[in-house]
């Protein structure tokens, strides 16, 4: 069920395949909301926060290593859109190889320096133990997550979306299970929640491998590929390294912003956590629509065309700008009755945490059309496996962040605390829009 899109009508083949990503991404958020609805309805508001206070380091720790396998597999597609069965297979084999390495590194850094950074980023007392013991077992379980998004790459580059979604699916709904088994009835606390994800990533990896080992045996490396390929593995770290550490730095800014708004406690803590879980989910189509971008430029790179690289971009741009509109409207709409969810509506507390959600998600929505221009060209320049611009980008992001971040905690305000986001997407969303056009004179010289 592979989708080769280098033929057909491109805004078509954007939709069919961005449509299952929506789905697994989705599904994907349910881990993070299962986690912190039954949380906060089972072990209470400051668990619910000490979840929360963690979510920047999870993007830190997680999203570097899965950036850095992500881009293993752009050179992936790109040698599937060019039709080289041989090549696909040798880069399948080094980002294997390369993955295991990420794995076993990141994973004794973050435990290892997992105390200094709780107390940098001004993480209450009255949660920090919970915290801690969230964070710690996602790092320990690292390999679960990392495995299952460098199998999902594996099968988008090679076209196919479907498969990632349906294993999804099925790790969506045992976490939920999970969680419910852990938490509610063995009384694990915060601990049960990150062993449930843990297990639910580690189910889906495995899914997947054994989907392609089985039915895609055709890209499955052979024996005489398992070793690192030089060639490749140069061009692999090439784009993987740049995207780890735009994750990283992108990161590293939410962590910024996390402090300052740490500083108003852990009320503002629970009520931005609930808040931004509604957001991810209303924003999951500007993400899905960003991996398919990164895909179909990778396949058309692949086989020279230029010309449609440009034609899938702009309608995919045309259409995320009508998406962003009603995502926003849906933000709005729908913030009261998602903070009920997270919180037992008993009158003054329930009345105390909507205000601080209502003003960080007004200040989010207006900057939706941005935040889809990041999506589209970042990921638009790191399928034609250009790294370094997209990195840059994430520098804009962590200046914008920290400045605004730095100015919230100067005058205590937490309206700034909360316009960390908009300013990152603002400034971003501009930067990207120019490196782009940078990138495509570049890619249309090569193909001329």
């Amino acid at each position: 069920m592979q989708l080769d899109m280098t033929k057909g009508n491109p805004l078509k083949n954007i939709l069919i395949f961005t449509f299952p990503l929506l789905i697994g991404n989705l599904f994907q958020q349910l881990y993070n909301m299962a986690d912190t609805l039954i949380v906060g309805r089972f072990v209470g508001e400051n668990a619910l926060a000490a979840v929360g206070s963690t979510g920047t380091i999870m993007f830190l720790i997680l999203g570097f290593s899965i950036g850095i396998s992500t881009g293993f597999t752009v050179l992936t597609a790109q040698c599937f859109g060019a039709h080289d069965m041989a090549r696909v297979r040798q880069t399948v084999a080094n980002a294997l190889i390369l993955s295991a390495l990420v794995i076993i590194i990141t994973t004794f850094l973050s435990t290892a320096f997992m105390h200094p950074i709780l107390h940098l980023m001004n993480t209450p007392e009255n949660i920090y133990d919970d915290a801690y013991s969230y964070i710690r077992i996602i790092s320990l379980g690292l390999a679960a997550s990392v495995l299952y998004n460098l199998s999902s790459a594996i099968l988008r580059a090679v076209g196919n979306s479907v498969i990632p979604l349906a294993s999804l699916v099925f790790s969506a709904c045992l976490n939920v299970v999970l969680d419910l088994l852990f938490i509610a009835k063995f009384n694990m606390g915060v601990a049960g929640a990150a062993r449930a994800t843990v297990i639910s990533q580690g189910i889906s990896a495995i899914l997947c491998f054994i989907y392609i080992f089985i039915k895609l045996n055709k890209i499955w490396p052979r024996f005489e590929n398992l070793h690192i390929d030089l060639h490749d593995a140069k061009k692999q770290l090439a784009v993987g390294i740049p995207m780890a550490l735009q994750f990283a730095i992108t990161a590293s800014g939410t962590m910024i912003m996390q402090s300052a708004i740490n500083l108003f406690g852990s009320k503002a803590v629970a009520a931005i956590t609930a808040s931004s879980k509604l957001q991810s989910i209303i924003t999951q189509g500007m993400i899905s629509a960003g991996q398919t971008i990164a895909t179909y430029c990778a396949q058309n790179y692949g086989v020279g065309d230029s010309k449609r690289i440009k034609e899938g971009i702009n309608s995919s741009f045309r259409a995320l700008i009508v998406y962003s509109i009603v995502a926003a409207i849906l933000g709005l709409v729908f913030l009261k009755p998602a903070l009920r969810m997270f919180f037992s509506d008993n009158g003054t507390e329930f009345d105390s945490l909507l205000p601080l959600g209502e003003t960080y998600m007004r200040a989010c929505v207006i900057f939706y059309i941005p935040l889809s221009m990041i999506f589209i060209y970042r990921n638009a320049m790191e399928g034609c496996g250009y790294g370094f611009l997209p990195m840059i980008g994430g520098v804009v992001e962590l200046v914008s962040r920290a400045i605004t971040a730095a100015a919230a905690i100067y005058f205590h305000n937490f309206l700034l605390a909360c316009l960390c986001d908009s300013a990152a997407w603002l400034f971003t969303g501009v930067y990207v829009l120019i490196a782009w056009n940078h990138v495509f004179k570049d890619v249309e010289k090569k193909f001329a």
